[in-house]
């Protein structure tokens, strides 16, 4: 397959990276690439593959939703809205019960949904320079269809941290919050990426699949009441009039009126 926002490619060991190509919005969510990572996990999850790497180009990982396709909603039915929040909750669980290994490669910031791309993978590596953040607040929105890996990753307490407050931090608080299991300097980060490859290919495929499968299931249910429930409440803030004001205010590029 071939495809518009990303960059899929095959070593001789079985090992795929994924990168996000759309380096001029920082790799924001569009729904092309939503839809195209929802699809490249399918793939991958049926074939020879056994290692996936997911990266990006340019200065950022994944700056999360694309707002021009979050502002298209506020014009939305409710049935438009609720069929774009299945797009994002279906492209995360895709990602998070694709029977592969997922290393995420975090090269730059992530934010909000890239947060999220994080939480869904089963190991993440970031570069140490680079800022993560939940900032959907701040927009007059919430952390609603990447709110069950965020919380499964980091735990309910030290979620709470950031959940809220939209405040952006560095490596070394993604680390201590679960987001990055380690955070080294951008030049050793392919080394670090290719430690966590390395051992699964002396795994069986199937049992490594069986196990991570397991794993999902002995941890918090994200199942499609789960999932529902967050398409829900994402819906809900995409018709009110917090997020016509936030995402305004970005795009007006001033404060919104609640900010001081």
């Amino acid at each position: 397959m071939t495809y518009d926002t990303l960059d899929v490619s095959r070593d001789g060991r079985g090992v795929v990276t994924v990168r996000l190509t759309l380096p001029e919005t920082h790799n924001a969510l569009s729904a092309r690439m939503m839809d195209e990572l929802t699809a490249v996990a399918g793939v991958l999850g049926g074939d020879e593959s056994r290692v996936v790497v997911l990266t990006g180009t340019g200065k950022s990982f994944c700056a999360g939703g694309d707002l021009r396709w979050m502002r298209a909603q506020f014009d939305a039915d409710a049935a438009g809205r609720a069929r774009e929040g299945k797009r994002l909750a279906g492209m995360l669980q895709a990602l998070n019960t694709m029977p592969k290994p997922l290393v995420v490669r975090a090269q730059g910031n992530a934010f909000g949904g890239g947060v999220g791309l994080c939480c869904v993978a089963d190991v993440a590596i970031g570069a140490d320079t680079a800022l993560f953040g939940l900032t959907e607040t701040r927009l007059g929105l919430i952390p609603a269809t990447i709110g069950p890996y965020v919380i499964a990753r980091m735990g309910e307490g030290r979620a709470r941290r950031v959940f809220m407050n939209a405040r952006r931090f560095d490596a070394s608080e993604a680390v201590d919050l679960g987001i990055l299991a380690r955070a080294v300097a951008a030049d050793d980060l392919d080394a670090a990426v290719e430690a966590e490859v390395i051992p699964y290919l002396a795994c069986a495929p199937g049992a490594v699949a069986d196990a991570k499968r397991l794993a999902r299931s002995l941890g918090p249910v994200i199942d499609e009441t789960v999932i529902a429930a967050t398409i829900d409440a994402l819906a809900a803030r995409w018709k009110g009039d917090e997020a016509v004001e936030g995402v305004g205010a970005f795009f007006d590029k001033r404060k919104p009126k609640w900010a001081k």
